[in-house]
């Protein structure tokens, strides 16, 4: 037989051909023309393999991979030049590292032999990529690529699931190699899956057996480990009570008789409440953040703390546990619930209601049914979420915008939030939404923004024109940093120091992109155009001009327990000078 021998560019191509990518979102420059080149032929023809989706920023490239990935199942791709485009990814990589979202980055760089004399638009991506994902690596020689990709998309999708950067010198584009598949599925000093020890489970299960008050807190884990099902069969045997975290809201469905709502920061009082009270918590596939757990060092010290999580290093990291099950979610769950005795806990569940009420009066129903004054944030949301009936994939930026649209939307189907949790990345969600349009795209997306948000990566508009990315915009239009001056106003004397904004024309800007756009002032108008825009076929802008100093509550100040939420934010109004 012939040896085949073929360009490294080409070689990428046909790697990324055996991983089954079917999208990549890129943007060439000078340093990775010889892939963009062999890109060509596997866009359109008879040798057509993949969508590529030109962005308008690297960065936006990123995010639309995260969205991808985080709707689909699989791997997201971006392919990008050099320099200040592979730098432009870090935003990125470092937020899917904290979301632990598996897509892989691919950067073009200088040839080998000028590496180390400050070529134009030379970087040593490696070096500063390594700390912010689960591998990066520079591939040297054209005979290397096939090895190196097929480790990449290994070692993000596998386990904990994260991003992988490959840096790809010039040489290795152009020069040639025999092609030859690679088919990595170990790799030495890594277990993606530990087997959860028996005796964990049979403590955790005891334990579990035993608890008057237990409470399942529910994390991304249980959505990145396709665990939903089993989830559901754990709590319902047990009669365990749970709460979700941000990235953990569609693991459960909003309905859930057992859904106790969603913990944090800005989570739902009845749930922060009873952690406090709660004798076993069982932690699923969640990290405990500090926008989970308030203060530490006061955290549920009255429980038996039981840690689910296929991480071992996020064992006793935050919060130290009693009982630590390490291993994936959909391999643990089943093996505790296999011991759970039958059980019915209605007593401790019955006893949420009192907190849930306290808040469905204080904030709630003020926040999604108010009767008069400016739009309300909490009402857009749910006004949506009740007109796509929890259907629809929620894409948010990160402020306000994204605790009111957490908060109120509603979840019927599995992956779908599409968020920034640990990273909070500002301009996070147009992209990201773009990316979920390809991930999804029997779905319908909503992106709910801020003005602030919005314009970080307002460019991709520019995308969602050229793709026609059916992305339903939902920009919330208050005129300030909203999260940014809510703070300012609680903590720091009312100085809002450069928190408001002058805003632009927002339908001269759609209406150059040629994207169909409505506004609305007043509530009476909002049910229409909410239903104008999902009748709309393609991409459409819903502006709302809402309330400008409109707060997020409940909340937990910095510092305080998590049972010390504040239900009503009260700001004593000072008059300028």
């Amino acid at each position: 037989m012939l040896k085949e021998i073929i360009t490294g560019a080409e070689a990428l191509m046909r790697a990324l051909k055996e991983e089954g990518v079917k999208t990549i979102f890129g943007y060439p420059g000078g340093s990775i023309m010889p892939v963009f080149d062999a890109l060509y032929d596997y866009t359109r023809g008879e040798k057509k393999a993949f969508d590529h989706i030109l962005v308008r920023h690297e960065q936006a490239a990123t995010h639309a991979a995260e969205g991808y990935a985080r709707v689909s199942d699989e791997v997201g791709v971006c392919i990008v030049t050099s320099g200040p485009g592979a730098t432009n990814t870090l935003t990125g990589v470092a937020d899917a590292m904290m979301d632990s979202t598996p897509i892989v980055v691919i950067a073009g760089q200088v040839g080998v032999g000028v590496l180390g004399t400050d070529a134009f638009q030379e970087v040593d991506l490696v070096g500063v990529a390594q700390p912010i994902c689960k591998w990066s690596y520079q591939i040297r020689r054209p005979e290397d690529i096939a090895w190196a990709v097929s480790r990449a998309f290994y070692i993000a999708r596998t386990g904990r699931p994260g991003p992988v950067v490959l840096d790809f010198p010039k040489n290795a584009q152009v020069d040639k190699t025999e092609w030859k598949p690679a088919k990595v599925d170990f790799v030495r000093s890594y277990v993606p899956y530990p087997t959860p020890e028996q005796s964990a489970i049979e403590v955790a299960a005891e334990l579990i057996n035993s608890a008057k008050r237990p409470l399942a807190l529910v994390g991304h884990g249980v959505e990145l480990g396709g665990a939903q099902n089993e989830l559901v069969e754990f709590i319902e045997k047990a009669d365990i009570p749970a709460a979700r975290t941000l990235l953990g809201l569609s693991a459960l469905p909003t309905d859930h008789p057992l859904n106790m709502g969603m913990i944090g920061m800005h989570g739902n009082y009845a749930p922060n409440i009873k952690t406090q009270e709660a004798d076993v918590i069982i932690a699923i596939g969640m990290r405990f953040s500090d926008r989970d757990t308030g203060t530490p060092s006061t955290y549920a010290k009255q429980a038996k703390i039981i840690h689910l999580d296929i991480d071992n290093s996020e064992i006793n990291k935050c919060i130290k546990s009693d009982v630590a099950v390490v291993g994936d979610c959909k391999v643990s769950l089943p093996a505790i619930t296999r011991l759970l005795n039958k059980n019915n806990h209605r007593e401790w569940r019955d006893s949420f209601a009192e907190y849930h009420q306290q808040e469905v009066d204080k904030v709630i129903n003020p926040a999604i049914h108010p009767t008069d004054g400016p739009l309300l944030m909490g009402e857009i949301v749910n006004a949506v979420a009740e007109a796509t009936k929890g259907d629809a994939v929620l894409v948010n930026d990160v402020g306000q915008n994204q605790m009111f649209s957490c908060r109120y939307f509603k979840y019927n189907k599995k992956r779908s939030v599409v968020t920034s949790g640990g990273l909070g990345t500002m301009g996070f969600g147009l992209p990201a939404a773009v990316g979920a349009t390809f991930g999804a795209p029997e779905r319908t997306v909503c992106m709910f923004t801020g003005d602030g948000g919005f314009q970080m990566n307002i460019q991709e508009l520019g995308t969602i024109m050229e793709n026609q990315c059916p992305v339903k915009v939902i920009l919330m239009n208050n005129n300030y940093l909203g999260n940014v001056r809510q703070w300012q106003d609680m903590f720091f004397g009312q100085r809002k120091s450069f928190t408001r904004m002058l805003n632009p024309h927002y339908q001269l800007i759609a209406d150059a992109y040629h994207i169909p756009y409505e506004v609305v002032i007043d509530r009476k108008d909002l049910k229409a155009a909410i239903e104008k825009m999902l009748a709309t076929d393609g991409p459409f802008i819903l502006e709302c001009a809402v309330k400008e100093e409109d707060n997020v509550a409940p909340m937990i100040a910095p510092g305080a327990s998590i049972d010390e939420m504040m239900l009503e934010i009260n700001i004593e109004t000072k008059l300028d000078c």
